[in-house]
């Protein structure tokens, strides 16, 4: 584990809960929102900076107010901007915590996107026009491996793929590579109805302390009323308002169905990483937050010790298994059937090994007994190397 992750639906407090964990561990937060990067842009993007203080002491935070407000910023430059303060966290010999609520930002971290920020090839786009789909998907097909159709839905999108494998081919040098993360994810969130009553409650507070004159400055900066709207949620209808095209009663309305349709995307997105591997440890919002953050500081021991057995392991018993099983296959292999004769083993004259052997150096004997089996009976298959690969 080298990364610790809070996540959750907005409202859930987040922050906070980060906050206090980076108190008890004595290290850093580097947030994962995608609005709270530019400058004066407070209230509308929730930046609580007050949470960041706890007990007195001031925590340290990363990748807030980085920018100026309409300035455009992409999922490239924040993977960038993450592992630049990242190195310099890790090299003081603390662990950060990532906190934020934009998916597309931690799953960029957490999943080890490699990700390239290519130009576009007018040149090229114009060349590949001429094609069909289903030309340009198999195109593609020769110049990647397609594991799904996001790539290929659309002619536009596998005009684009095509534009980025070409790019990546003729610029090997350009792809960035930064270190592998292993993080541990924590998630934060209320039942639905806990949620939508939070959200309304801020909503109404976040007004009550400025939200509407904090946009009217931006815009009196020079800021375009598109360019804020272009964010979305409170500085897309706030903005409305201040330039007369909904009334209050309207802004606070929408904005509020908007804000819990949000949460409720961002669970989709969480529920979506878990289902693609990302383990979520889900905490409930509403407990004390001693509570939270004990739970939170016992998961992290147990982490530590289940990695440094699995360190372990795989550099004893692991070597063991896989030499005793090596064995046992070759010698199965080369010995002729002592039913039927013939030169190859095969099922049901095989004769079963003695797994009794393998019972002191790995406890789950059954999953090794299920896949030594199935590579006994099929040797050429790939089923025992799935299997193995996956208790291993």
């Amino acid at each position: 584990m080298n990364l610790i992750t809070v996540l959750g639906p907005t409202a859930g407090g987040k922050t906070s809960f980060a906050a206090h964990l980076a108190a008890a561990l004595n290290t850093e937060i580097v947030s994962a929102d995608s609005r709270q990067i530019y400058r004066g842009m407070d209230l509308g993007s929730g930046k609580d900076i007050d949470d960041y203080t706890v007990d007195g002491v001031n925590i340290p935070y990363h990748l807030i107010d980085i920018l100026p407000a309409g300035d455009k910023y992409n999922v490239f430059r924040y993977q960038k901007d993450f592992f630049d303060v990242y190195q310099k966290i890790t090299a003081t010999g603390k662990t950060p915590i990532l906190c934020g609520g934009t998916g597309l930002y931690l799953e960029s971290v957490v999943k080890n996107y490699q990700l390239v920020d290519v130009p576009a090839n007018h040149e090229l786009r114009q060349n590949l026009e001429q094609y069909s789909l289903a030309e340009l998907k198999e195109m593609l097909a020769k110049m990647k491996t397609l594991h799904n159709d996001t790539d290929t839905d659309t002619k536009k999108r596998a005009i684009r793929a095509i534009e980025i494998e070409t790019f990546i081919k003729e610029n090997p040098k350009i792809v960035p590579t930064y270190p592998k993360i292993d993080s541990l994810v924590f998630g934060i969130k209320n039942p639905r109805d806990i949620e939508r009553e939070k959200i309304k409650i801020r909503l109404q507070q976040r007004l009550d302390e400025g939200m509407t004159d904090e946009i009217k400055r931006l815009i009196d900066s020079g800021i375009p009323a598109e360019d804020l709207i272009y964010y979305g949620l409170e500085y897309k209808y706030v903005t409305l308002y201040v330039i007369g095209q909904i009334t209050y009663e309207e802004m606070f309305e929408q904005l509020y169905i908007a804000i819990c349709q949000f949460a409720k995307r961002q669970m989709t997105w969480f529920r979506r990483m878990e289902r693609t591997g990302v383990y979520i440890n889900w905490i409930d919002a509403r407990l004390p937050m001693e509570h939270k953050v004990a739970f939170a500081l016992e998961t992290i021991e147990r982490n530590k010790k289940v990695s440094a057995a699995k360190i372990h392991s795989r550099s004893t018993a692991d070597y063991k298994i896989r030499s005793l099983l090596a064995v046992r296959f070759y010698a199965v292999a080369i010995r002729p059937c002592a039913s039927c004769g013939q030169g190859r083993p095969h099922s049901p004259c095989l004769p079963q090994p003695d797994f009794r052997r393998y019972q002191s150096v790995r406890d789950s004997s059954n999953a090794t007994r299920k896949a030594t089996t199935q590579w006994c009976q099929n040797p050429s298959s790939r089923q025992f190397r799935r299997s193995f690969s996956y208790e291993a």
